[in-house]
C-alpha cells in the first residue's frame, strides 16, 4: 500500500501501561500511525466524533473498560454511521463475546499474554486485507476470498527459545488470577517451579505488555520486583 497513506490507529485500553505498550507497537510497525489514544469508552466516543481528528480506519480495542464493554463501544460507533475496522486486543475469552465480536465486524482477536510477533502478524495480515479491498467500486470473488485470507495466521508463531506455550499459560493464568502482585519467588513456590524460570516468564509478560513489573517497596535487605497482571 501507499506509505504515504498510513491507516489511522485509535488504540483503546483503561489500563495506562497497556495503552502506551500497544501505541507503542503500532508506531514500531510501517504503514500504520496512531491517530489518538482513549483510556475509556467515553474518551473513544470523543475522538470518534471530533472532527479535528482525521477518519479512524482501524481501532485496537480492550473489551474491558472501566466505563462500559468494548462491544457497547462498537455500537455506540455504528450508531454513530461509523464502520472502523476493529481488532480485539484483550485477556477475555468467554465464546460468547468472541461471537459478538465477530457479529460486530471484528476483524481479529488478540488474547493476551503476546507477544510483539503476533501483534506485528495480525496488522499486518490486516494491512494485506486493507490494501485489496480499499478504494475499490466493485471487486471480483477471487478478490474478495484472497482479502479473506489474508487475515487468516499463516502458521504458529514461536516463543523466545526455550519458552513453551503451556508454561507461560500457567504462569499467565496464576497471576491473572493472584489477588495482589506477587513477586517470583511467589509465583515459583505456587506453582512448584524454580524462580529462575518464573522470573524468565514473568519478564515475557511484563516485555509484551500483559503484565506490569515494579519496584516492591518496604520489603527489608535486597530490593525486590513484583508483578501484576493487567486487563
Amino acid at each position: 500500500m501507499n506509505k504515504t497513506e498510513p491507516i489511522l490507529v485509535l488504540v483503546v485500553d483503561d489500563e495506562p501501561v497497556a495503552l502506551a505498550a500497544h501505541a507503542d507497537y503500532v508506531r514500531r510497525m510501517d504503514g500504520f500511525e496512531v491517530a489518538a489514544t482513549a483510556g475509556g469508552m467515553g474518551a473513544a466516543l470523543a475522538v470518534m466524533n471530533d472532527p479535528a481528528i482525521p477518519r479512524i480506519q482501524l481501532i485496537l480495542l480492550d473489551m474491558n473498560l472501566t466505563d462500559g464493554h468494548g462491544l457497547d463501544l462498537l455500537r455506540r460507533i455504528h450508531g454513530l454511521g461509523l464502520v472502523p475496522d476493529v481488532v480485539a486486543i484483550t485477556a477475555v475469552q468467554e465464546i460468547q463475546v468472541v461471537r459478538s465480536a465477530i457479529a460486530l465486524g471484528i476483524t481479529a482477536y488478540l488474547i493476551k499474554p503476546f507477544t510483539f510477533a503476533a501483534f506485528r502478524e495480525k496488522l499486518e495480515n490486516y494491512q494485506n486485507y486493507h490494501a485489496l479491498l480499499t478504494e475499490r467500486s466493485v471487486t471480483t470473488q477471487d478478490a474478495i476470498d484472497r482479502a479473506l485470507s489474508t487475515l487468516r495466521p499463516s502458521g504458529k508463531l514461536q516463543l523466545p527459545k526455550g519458552m513453551l506455550s503451556e508454561t507461560l499459560g500457567t504462569v499467565s493464568d496464576w497471576l491473572r488470577s493472584a489477588p495482589n502482585p506477587a513477586s517470583a519467588m511467589e509465583v515459583a513456590t505456587g506453582l512448584a517451579i524454580s524462580r529462575v524460570t518464573a522470573r524468565r516468564y514473568l519478564d515475557h509478560l511484563a516485555e509484551t505488555g500483559s503484565a506490569v513489573k515494579a519496584p516492591r517497596h518496604g520489603s527489608p535487605g535486597r530490593p525486590e520486583l513484583e508483578y501484576r497482571w493487567l486487563r
